[in-house]
Parts: C-alpha cells; structure tokens; sequence
C-alpha cells in the first residue's frame, strides 16, 4: 500500500532522513520506535504529503502523496501528536468533516462514547479550548469513525490516562483486519500486542525491521 524508495529529506544542512527504502502492505500492523530526533515524524509527515521530500519517492495505493493528497486523505485516518490549533467549535468541526469526508455523524458520536468523550455537552466549545485528553480522544474518534484503508498514529495516547488508553487499543484491535496500521510509539509494551513488525530508526535511517 505504501512505497518508498531512497526517500530522503534536508533541512538546511541537516538530513531528517537519509535514503529510507521500505514498504508498508495490507495486513501489516507496525510499531515505529526510535529516539526523539530518529526521523519518525519526517517519515510520516511525507507520507502524509505534509513535506516535498529532497529526494527519493513515496507512493500509497500508486499515487504521489503530493501531488494527488487529496485523493489520498480519502483512504487515510490520521492522529498527530499535537493536537492542531482549530478554533472551530466541535459542532462546526464535525459538521466539516462530515461533508468534506464522507464521515457519518453518529459514527464519530458511537467511537467517542466508546473513548468515554461526551461530546454533547461540549458541542459549542471550540477545539482549541478543550483539554489535551478531550482533543486526543474526539481526534481518535473521527479517524476510526473515517472507515480508512490506512491508519497512522503518531504517538496517540501521549495525552491521555490509562483507562483511555486501553480503550484506544480495543478498539483498533477490533479494527485493524485488512488494513495498514503504522503506530509512532516509545512504548512497545502497549502495542506489542496488536503490531506485526517492529521497525526502529536512528539518526534518520531504518536500522532494524523485524516481523513479531
């Protein structure tokens, strides 16, 4: 589903990623682990179309990431990290993304009621002023809501407590048949049991990937 050949990203005069080869495929199930500064996010960041990469390539499903990102977002679900800064209220929000992704409403209502979110009650606050936890959990939310062939986390449960964490792994384990699953991750403990393969990166570069 997702190839990538010599893909390499500067900037300025630091490498990010030097000259990465690897393919993603159905089924698989990847806990990508590495040091802060190992090029994980840069990784995904291309993946995502998010950077031009300096060179190199990257295909998903055959298509440039770039240059066609918005057919490709329609078959991906994706939780950054960070939380973006939306100031829309989570009403106006869910109502975008219904319409520009085909989400059901009730679908994203059923996966944040399984995430222990209340979103009723919280409708016309915006995004942005919601706790770190609450953003995490309605994010999380909409991409299994979303009905994606691709499912990328970056570091999903960063902000939130254990009970949510392990409704998070539920539920992408009742999920992830027949997809691709690429998990960012500094604890193996929690997806070691959901994952397939164990990739590690260093200084930009894959230095294992082994199957599990």
């Amino acid at each position: 589903m997702i190839k990538i050949e010599n893909l390499t990203k500067k900037f300025g005069k630091t490498v990010s990623l030097d000259a990465v080869s690897i393919n993603f495929n159905r089924g698989d199930a990847v806990a990508l682990m590495g040091a802060n500064g190992a090029g994980k996010t840069t990784l995904i960041r291309l993946i995502m179309g998010y950077y031009h990469p300096t060179s190199g390539s990257v295909e998903i499903n055959g298509l440039n990431p770039v240059k066609e990102r918005v057919d490709i977002l329609q078959s991906v679900s994706f939780v950054p990290q960070l939380p973006p800064p939306i100031k829309l209220s989570l009403a106006e929000l869910i109502s975008y993304i219904c319409k520009s992704s085909g989400v059901k409403k009730e679908m994203i209502f059923e996966y944040a009621k399984e995430m222990k979110l209340d979103i009723i009650p919280n409708l016309n606050k915006s995004f942005f002023q919601l706790s770190g936890g609450m953003k995490q959990k309605f994010l999380i939310a909409v991409s299994l809501a979303k009905e994606s062939d691709i499912m990328i986390y970056d570091e999903p449960t960063a902000n939130l407590d254990p009970k949510a964490r392990d409704d998070f792994y539920r539920l992408i384990k009742e999920k992830e048949k027949d997809k691709l699953s690429l998990f960012v991750t500094h604890r193996i403990e929690e997806v070691q049991d959901i994952v397939n393969r164990q990739i590690y990166m260093d200084l930009g570069k894959i230095t294992t990937d082994e199957a599990c």
